[in-house]
Order: C-alpha cells, then structure tokens, then sequence
C-alpha cells in the first residue's frame, strides 16, 4: 500500500507527462513524424506506463504500454501520422486524464479503456510489410542471465537513435553505457528497476536504449543486471553515486563515451563495436579534467536541482515575509523618532545602521519568496492548443494560435483566477469572432483565422491580450441588441459612443449570438470575465474593428500579497488606495464643486468628474477646514471618479490581509493592513466605489469600464 505522500509524488509527475503527451500530439498533428516529438511523447509513455504499473493501476498502465507501441512504429518509420491517428491519440489522452481522475477521486474502474486500447491497436496492424523492412524495430538479442557487458551485441541501433546520440555528443552532452546490477536476492526486481530509470529521468538523463528491452526489464523479466545506453549533462561520477544509493543495487558500471565511429549502425551494448566493425570510442570511467579535451563539455554543463513544495507553506511563508515587512516598518519610524529627538548619537547611527540592513534583507527575502510562488502562464496556456483545435474541428474553422510570452510569471494565486476568463474569453473568440473558411475567403481573407494570445510585464503588472482577426463588433448591432433585451432604451442606447457600446458584452446576459449552443450565445461569460479579474484588482479593455477583428486586454497585478498604496486620513481613521487605481491627486476648493442632480462633480482640465465622499460613505465625520479638499482620483478602465478625503499621508508598501468571517464582508472595503506604529488602515475596494457612484447618477446602462 502506497502513502499518501507516494501517491501525491506520482499524480505531480503524471500531470507532467500528461502535457507532454498533449503539446506532443499537437506537434504531431502540425509537423508529420519529427522525431525529436516522436521519442519525447514515447518517453513521456513509457514512464507513465512504468510509474502506474508499479502504483498498480493496471488500466492506466496498460492503455500507456499499448500508446508506446504505437510511437515505437512512429519512430522506427513503419507508421506515417494521419488526422484520425492523432484524434484516436487525442481519445487515449481523454480516456488517461479520466484514469487520473479516479485516482485523485479514490474511485477505480469506472473508465472502460478496452474501446481506446482497440483503436490503438488497430493502428498498429496497419504497419505495412515495406516500413518492416526497411526500417524494422530491433529486437533484443537472445541474452544469457548476467552475460555482462558484451551481451546483446548482436541488436543494433536505429538511425534516430544513433542521430540523437550524434547530436547529443555534438552539442556538448555526454553519453554514457550504464551496467547495472541487481542484488540476487532481490524480490522485486520490478520495481528496483523501476527505481533506476525513474532516477535517471529525474536526473535529467535521457534514456537512448535498453538491454533487455524497457518491457522485460520493468517486468522483471532479467537475472541480475541490464545495461542502458544515455545521455546526460551529469559526469559520470554523479550516475555512479545516484544509483548506487538505490536499495538493493549490488554494482554500478557508468563507461562514458566520447564520439561515434564509422557509418554503420553501432552496436550495443559490446564496448568496443558491433558486428560491422564500427566502434563506439569511450573513455575511462572518470571525466576529464579541466583544461583537457572534457573542459569544455564540462563548462556547458548546468545542474537542475529542484524539490516539490506544497504550495500551502509558500503561502505561509509569505505571511511571515509580510510580518516581518511590518516589523521593518516598524523599525524605521522607531529609528526616525530617536534620531529626531536625540539627533546623532553612537547608538542612533547604529540603531540606523541596523534597521537599513534587515531592511534589505527583509527586502531580498520578500523578493525570493515572491519569486517562488511565481509560475509561468504556461501554465494556464498549454491548456489552449487542444481546446483551440477541437472547437475549430467542431466548427469547421481553420484557425491558427499563436501563443507569445509562455514564459511569463506571475503569482500563482493569479493564475488560478485568471484560467476560466481565458477559456471564455478564447471561445468567443472562436464562435462570434473568427469566420468559417469560406466566410474568410468571400471577406478576401486567408483560409485560416489567426487567434494570437500574448503575455508580458508591464512595471508591476502582467498584460495578457487575447486578439483575433475575425468579424470584429459592430457598435450598431450591439445598441440594437441592448435595446431589444431592455437593457436600454432607444435614446440611451443612442447616446453611446462606438466605444462605450462594446462594453456592452461586458453586461450579464447579453449575447450577439442568433442561436444558443453548447460553445456560447447563453449571455454567460463576459460578465464572468469582467468580475473574476475584478476580484485581483485587474481591468479589462476592448478595441475592435468591424470586419478586422477584436482585442481584448488584461491587466493584472504580479502578486496579491503585498502592493503599493497611497495612504491617507479621513478623521481618526487611515485608509489605503491600491496605488495602480491612484491617477492622480488633486487640491480643490470648495467654491469649485458643481452640483449635477444630486451629485457632486469638479471639473479638472474641461472634464467633468464625479466625487464621493468617503466620510459619508463609511459613515464618518470630516475633519474639513480652510475650504480646501484634497482628492484622490481613482479609475479602473475607463471610469474615473474623486474620492475626497481629508490628507493626504503618503505611499507606503503594504501586506494585505484579508477581513476575518467574523466581520464578514463589509462594503466599499477590499481587506486590511497593519503600519509600522502599530495601527490599522482599511485598505479600500476602489471597484465598490466606481459601483456607489454609477448608483449615485442613476445609471440604467452597463458600466462601460473594464475595471
């Protein structure tokens, strides 16, 4: 029985396989046999096959072993991929993604694997007589129980395999032939191999070939040793060590070598050459020393090391970082307070002294810890592909995605809000946005429509833009639609500019769409995406062309943690603006505000600007004086209002913390923070109040802003 923690171990590396087996096939589908895809999704295959059998989910297992035959055909040229190959790969994806289900459920055997198992299987015989010969899958040679080194000599290696080893010795890696034994006593030989080639993965090492083949090792089907032929980025001392310390592994053999000789196919795993006399040049088992012929492979060498965490203690590590962000404050108006009150002293200059290096190191340390629950958006994108392609399929579109800026890192906590407003927002795109083939070629457009979805740091933000170069929005059909759901009527809807009425889509239960399907046309979506970018202090905007297509952009903030704010005073009482809301702040007189209905607005360079009171919205009493008002001008997309407080303090780096469900939700209050004297400031929902003032002028219509 495995634990708990075995398990965990072996659903993170399955979801890793699981995306190389997806952007795999969807390589396949778009470039033929490459064969670099071919062996890292056989790889990727067989290790799956491996873990699981060992775990002892035998669906899983077998339905992998019978995806590996089929990519060994693939690689050694007996197979040409086809569309319904990759679909079929594409349902075996699908029917092992339902596998890993039941495991992160506890449930087992409710997926039937034997219809997916036989259209592989299928596939395989269709292997022609032609492919067979001339470029057949080497057999294992006949081996005799620990034969040694020499055995197998008479199995040869393909082309790929000896252009992969060629390529890897060309660009500075290393090649290894790897003998390993087994303690004869051992009872799981199974799994004790298992053990070595899950390492050798781990290590990054690169697994060429296997003697016997992987099949019988991993079925214990070997006396007490077997031999593989890798690559790696390790020196060979570093192998030796590594599967050395596995239990039960009597001997390790690590034999480097150094170049391929000859135009023959290599044998293996004889050490000195095959049967066509081509040799394998190899070195003695220790690397080179600097200086010499391995210096300069060695100084290409870059070692990963990294270790799982549970992203629970990166959160709590992060409120200790924000506690000690506090402490710094803290220190420093204590430090201010002595130095002015007893000027320059010894022990003032090292109490100065002391607070600015733990305030440094407090910094860096913040720095690291955000770092480290940064993740890549490739998260989320890797996603796309495959849904991309089967909704196109579905709807008989061409569509090409371009996908720019993968590596771009942001919190993980914003990622996990972000994905679902990127799933709607891309099947929009695809249903509303991007023409059929022949709508395209009538519109004097390619075929093929382009969706582009783009990720990268703008100052303290990440900026995602999903665009198309479809049907774009037509301002005119979109007041119309507004009108026919009553949502405004004529005259208001006529009051809208071009750009006003495109935020319309924004509205709950608006949609353009003439017939409801299972992709969209509900009116469910937009508003789904404008509010859960909402909830992380993001905006949306929207620029479209009739006939050009539409561009939607979002703009999030890099970390929820911890942000810049502008503090302020209102009586007693702090409060704290998110400083990426802040446009501006402003002194006004009283003589200057103008009333419109029941509101109040200034006017600030020709444009008019609505005002709110924060005292009277929390229900406090100004302090006022000198007939003077400091505002504070706050926007989100396009919305812009003046929040009058009574001073202005200052920017201060600030942790969030989030209002206890004991208070519950209080309104106009986005959370917490605690200063460095000690005190309490509110930190202020800037959404809440572009909402209070859209109520304050009675505003029918959709609130037109992203944010």
């Amino acid at each position: 029985m495995f634990s708990s923690e075995e398990i965990r171990v072996f659903l993170d590396e399955l979801e890793e396989k699981i995306d190389i087996l997806n952007d795999g096939f969807l390589t396949l589908e778009r470039e033929g046999e490459n064969p670099e895809t071919i062996q890292e999704i056989f790889r990727a295959a067989h290790t799956i096959k491996g873990s699981s059998g060992v775990m002892g989910y035998d669906s899983m297992a077998a339905l992998t072993h019978e995806m590996e035959n089929l990519f060994s055909l693939l690689r050694d040229g007996r197979l040409k991929v086809t569309p319904s190959m990759v679909d079929v790969l594409f349902e075996g994806l699908d029917t092992l993604k339902a596998l890993r289900d039941e495991v992160t459920g506890g449930a087992s055997g409710a997926t039937d694997i034997q219809p997916i198992i036989q259209k592989l299987q299928e596939l395989q015989e269709q292997a022609s007589a032609e492919s067979t010969e001339g470029d057949a899958v080497p057999e294992a040679a006949e081996t005799t129980p620990d034969a040694g080194p020499g055995a197998g000599a008479a199995a040869s290696l393909t082309e790929t395999e000896r252009e992969v080893l060629q390529e890897a010795l060309d660009q500075g890696f290393s090649a290894y032939r790897i003998r390993v034994d087994i303690d004869p006593g051992c009872q799981m030989k199974s799994v004790r191999a298992f053990l070595v080639f899950q390492a050798l993965e781990q290590a990054g090492t690169q697994i060429i070939r296997s003697v016997p083949p992987p099949e019988d090792i991993e079925q214990g089907k070997y006396d007490t040793g077997f031999e593989l032929l890798a690559i790696s980025q390790d020196d060979s001392d570093r192998l030796h060590g590594l599967l050395s310390t596995i239990a039960e592994v009597a001997a390790v053999t690590v034999e480097p070598i150094t170049r391929l000789d000859g135009t023959a196919k290599e044998g293996f795993p004889d050490p000195d050459q095959d049967e066509s006399g081509a040799e394998l040049r190899t070195t003695a088992s220790r690397p080179a020393p600097a200086g010499q012929n391995g210096a300069a492979v060695q100084n290409q060498k870059k070692t990963i090391r990294t270790v799982r965490i549970d992203v629970q203690k990166l959160d709590s590590l992060m409120n200790l970082v924000g506690e000690l962000v506090i402490e710094r404050t803290r220190l420093e108006r204590f430090a201010d307070i002595l130095e002015s009150k007893y000027r320059s002293e010894e022990l003032i200059d090292a109490l100065n002294e002391i607070s600015g290096h733990l305030g440094q190191i407090t910094g860096e340390l913040q720095e690291e810890i955000m770092k480290a629950r940064m993740l890549p958006i490739a998260q989320v994108f890797n996603r796309f592909p495959r849904m991309v392609r089967d909704l196109a399929h579905k709807l008989g579109k061409e569509i090409n995605l371009v996908i720019e800026g993968r590596d771009t890192e942001l919190d993980r906590n914003v990622i996990e809000i972000i994905s679902d407003p990127l799933v709607h927002l891309i099947r929009n795109a695809i249903d509303h946005g991007l023409e059929t083939p022949a709508e395209r070629m009538r519109a004097g457009k390619p075929r093929a429509g382009t969706l582009t979805l783009r990720a990268f740091h703008q100052e303290s933000h990440i900026v995602i833009i999903v665009e198309d170069d479809g049907r774009g929005l037509d301002p005119d059909k979109l007041r119309a639609k507004a009108v026919e759901k009553r949502l405004l009527d004529a005259e208001a809807a006529a009051r809208l500019t071009d750009q006003e009425a495109m935020y319309l889509v924004f509205h709950a239960g608006f949609s353009t769409a003439e017939n409801v399907s299972d992709i969209s046309g509900r009116g469910v979506g937009m508003d789904v995406v404008k509010a859960q970018i909402e909830r992380v202090n993001g905006t949306v905007e929207m620029r479209s062309t009739p006939g050009q297509g539409t561009a939607v952009t979002i703009k999030l903030p890099l970390t929820l943690a911890i942000i810049r704010a502008l503090m302020v005073s209102l009586g007693d009482y702090l409060y704290a603006f998110p400083l990426n809301n802040v446009v501006e702040t402003i002194q006004t007189g009283v003589e200057e505000i103008r009333l419109i209905g029941d509101s109040e607005v200034v006017v600030v360079r020709g444009e008019v600007l609505p005002l709110i009171r924060l005292g009277r919205l929390f229900r406090q009493q100004e302090a006022g004086g000198n007939g003077k008002l400091y505002v504070v001008i706050i926007g989100m997309g396009q919305d812009r209002v003046g929040v009058v407080v009574d001073r202005f303090i200052g920017e201060q780096e600030i942790v969030i913390k989030t209002l206890s469900d004991f208070l519950g939700h209080v309104p106009g209050i986005a959370g917490a923070t605690i200063l460095g004297d000690g005190r309490v400031a509110l930190i202020v929902d800037v959404r809440a109040l572009l909402s209070e003032i859209a109520e304050q002028r009675g505003r029918r219509s959709v609130v037109h802003a992203a944010g």
